[in-house]
């Protein structure tokens, strides 16, 4: 049976108490919001940490607002809050869509939006249990110093699989932050790095307070597409987002497409616009964009499944996406 270790549980009413507990037991705390990732990655001897800050008590990161130019979530609030909250189903229904198609029910009433975007890579021969570690012989991202992903890597390159973020890169979102040296602004685009082990830009005492997502122009459609074993719980092997402008013409003027569960971060795919801009959107150019979005897009061996095969599903989710935007 696994078991969690020994640890002392804090439960701040406040950001910068918060922010304190974190700054003064370094490297031996941690954040928890809901822990439906944390927990079972302690129990699997992959964090060890001594003290656990809560965040469900700090009101500067819940709620959700609106103005006229953005919206605004807490990073405390629940996936399902985001899902099922009017004004982002109206205003940024892709959102809505990727915080459902998160695990299954019962972890989205408990997981939070900031824990998605903050989510610890996922790799093989990472998210295993001490003794199947152990018996390998560990790896990059713990314990040990070799990748079993990239023979002789010196960079972790274990798979970032949150399905918000993908949503939230191609509409611009900014998080707000919060540490040690005081708060600022982070466009999501800058927020990932591409080091597996450690894959946010932000430091270990610093949290994501919440996020803001600008409203897309009008006639901006966005669609998100997910792929998984099973259509419930799972962990995505890849998922998408594409942003799609169109001027009055009905022509592409703007076109984004981010891509992830691939590498250590959502990646923004390059040279597929060329295809769609200033098109029509239809069949000729969806399948112009697919085309290029396999050729740009390499799956590693980080997940449990053939690489080749999640590699041949991108153009596959492309094309439903873009055939939904097409249709709006």
């Amino acid at each position: 049976m696994l078991r969690l270790h020994p640890y002392e549980y804090h439960m701040p009413s406040a950001l910068d108490e918060a922010l304190s507990l974190l700054s003064v037991h370094g490297d031996d705390a941690m954040p928890i919001a809901g822990g439906t990732d944390l927990v079972p990655n302690m129990k699997h001897g992959l964090f060890t940490p001594a003290h656990l800050v809560a965040l469900s008590r700090v009101p500067e990161m819940r709620g959700i607002t609106s103005t006229a130019t953005e919206i605004r979530i807490g990073a405390a609030e629940t996936l399902t809050a985001v899902a099922t909250h009017p004004e982002v189903l109206s205003v940024i229904p892709s959102l809505a869509r990727a915080a459902a198609l998160v695990s299954g029910p019962q972890l989205r009433r408990v997981g939070t939006i900031g824990g998605n975007v903050c989510l610890d890579t996922r790799c093989a021969y990472y998210n295993q249990t001490r003794f199947w570690r152990k018996a390998l012989g560990y790896c990059l991202k713990k314990d040990g110093d070799i990748c079993h992903v990239v023979k002789g890597g010196t960079r972790c390159v274990a798979a970032h699989s949150a399905d918000t973020p993908p949503v939230l890169a191609v509409l611009d979102a900014v998080l707000e932050v919060a540490g040690p040296d005081g708060r600022g602004d982070v466009p999501i685009r800058r927020f990932f790095t591409s080091d597996g082990i450690w894959n946010r830009s932000i430091g270990r005492s610093e949290l994501v307070v919440a996020i803001r997502i600008p409203r897309p122009p009008e006639g901006t459609r966005v669609a998100f597409q997910k792929l998984r074993p099973r259509r419930a719980i799972d962990f995505p092997l890849a998922n998408l987002a594409v942003r799609v402008g169109r001027d009055d013409d009905g022509r592409v003027s703007d076109f984004r497409l981010v891509v992830s569960a691939m590498g250590a971060y959502p990646r923004h795919v390059g040279k597929v616009e060329d295809a769609a801009m200033g098109n029509r959107l239809g069949p000729g150019v969806i399948e112009a964009v697919a085309e290029q979005a396999f050729r740009q897009c390499h799956p590693l061996a980080n997940i449990t499944v053939d690489p080749e095969w999640r590699r041949a599903m991108i153009p596959v989710l492309v094309r439903r996406a873009l055939k939904e935007i097409a249709a709006a």
